[in-house]
């Protein structure tokens, strides 16, 4: 294993620390709950469902179910994270699932799909009338993404989409945004994947992968919070309600 592979295995086992990935799909369950209480949830892009397995744990009484284009949907209900498996493209499955949902989340998947307008439509389509969809995606003016360049984000996305564009755009196809926020969608990682990029860089790196890149991912969590009020805050949320007439 080269130094690449060794620091991009490393930078993910540390960005992908279970305790970290819970605390943060639980807040977003949270600031789902401050405007609905769902029946039921769908979650696109959910892998092994790992997002509805800790936002049972804040709406005990909603159904969740996964959306995925990979088998990993169907063993996340084989785990019981999801009730339902839903596996192919939102767009492809939304006229037989439309208004069975009254909540749906699309986490860093709106940047990486073929068409996002394509997307919100079919997410209108899968909602009820009066559900809430919920996304999160780049910041793409974020001041780490200039200093990082392509180093910022990994996979690199199709679509830079910046919130008063996204918001623009979901107002025009019958949507209402009652909520935008840049601080708490932050993710703790832009020390360490960019120290991960460069040390891919570097052959002689592949011992001192393990020790730096933990150093960066502490520094990143511990800067967190100061930087999730500033302009190096690398990710936004927008929770937004279908209109009954859409």
């Amino acid at each position: 294993m080269d130094a690449a592979q060794v620091a991009a295995a490393q930078a993910e086992k540390i960005l992908a620390a279970p305790h970290s990935a819970a605390r943060r799909h639980q807040a977003r369950a949270r600031a789902m709950g401050r405007f609905i209480e769902p029946e039921s949830w769908l979650d696109v892009d959910t892998g092994h469902g790992h997002f509805p397995a800790a936002a049972k744990q804040v709406h005990p009484y909603t159904a969740f179910d996964g959306l995925d284009r990979t088998e990993r949907v169907e063993a996340g209900r084989e785990a019981g994270r999801v009730e339902e498996a839903h596996r192919g493209l939102l767009a492809d499955l939304a006229p037989k699932l439309a208004g069975r949902y009254d909540a749906l989340s699309m986490f860093h998947y709106l940047e990486r799909s073929a068409d996002p307008r394509i997307e919100l439509i079919a997410a209108r389509t899968v909602l009820r009338p009066g559900g809430h969809l919920m996304i999160e995606v780049p910041v793409p003016e974020s001041r780490y993404a200039r200093l990082l360049g392509k180093g910022w984000i990994r996979p690199e996305p199709h679509h830079r989409i910046p919130l008063t564009a996204l918001r623009r755009e979901l107002e025009s196809l019958g949507y209402t945004v009652v909520a935008t926020d840049r601080r708490e969608p932050h993710i703790p990682l832009d020390l360490t994947a960019g120290l991960a990029v460069t040390l891919g860089r570097i052959r002689a790196a592949a011992r001192l992968a393990t020790p730096l890149l933990a150093a960066a991912a502490l520094a990143d969590r511990l800067l967190a919070p100061v930087v999730s009020r500033t302009r190096f805050s690398n990710a936004y949320r927008i929770i937004a309600r279908r209109n009954p007439d859409a």
